[in-house]
């Protein structure tokens, strides 16, 4: 056409079929940018949940119903146990916490990775069984 534009069928499947006059290039990509917003399913996300080695049982609880909450959502979530100064020598307070806080959610979730020391911080990651 004279005006650079094309004919294109938009709804082929209703009746009658609607076409419109549009730059067809243009259509497409605004397609494709429509299609790629979607984003991630709701499975891939992982949540963090920190927590201290020297936490309290009831903050504990908050943070394990929390995390409950996320796995229910669908969400993996991470457990981080951050280490200050000389706490970096107890390390086995944190997996402690860590291990507390897998027992407490075991009847939904699964340990996915294992917990790790990460410069000075310990990671378990969990996943919804």
């Amino acid at each position: 056409m004279a005006a650079g534009l094309d004919l294109v069928e938009v709804a082929p499947n209703s009746r009658p079929p609607v076409c419109k006059i549009l730059d067809y290039g243009k259509f497409k990509y605004e397609l494709k940018k429509k299609n790629k917003g979607k984003g991630r399913p709701a499975s891939s996300i992982v949540k963090e949940v920190r927590v201290r080695p020297k936490i309290d049982t009831h903050d504990l609880d908050i943070k394990i119903r929390k995390a409950k909450e996320f796995l229910e959502g669908g969400h993996k979530v991470q457990a981080t146990c951050l280490f200050r100064g000389r706490e970096m020598a107890y390390q086995e307070l944190g997996k402690a916490v860590l291990d507390r806080f897998a027992e407490a959610l075991e009847d939904i979730a699964k340990v996915e990775v294992f917990p790790q020391m990460e410069g000075r911080r310990m990671h378990m990651k969990l996943a919804r069984r």
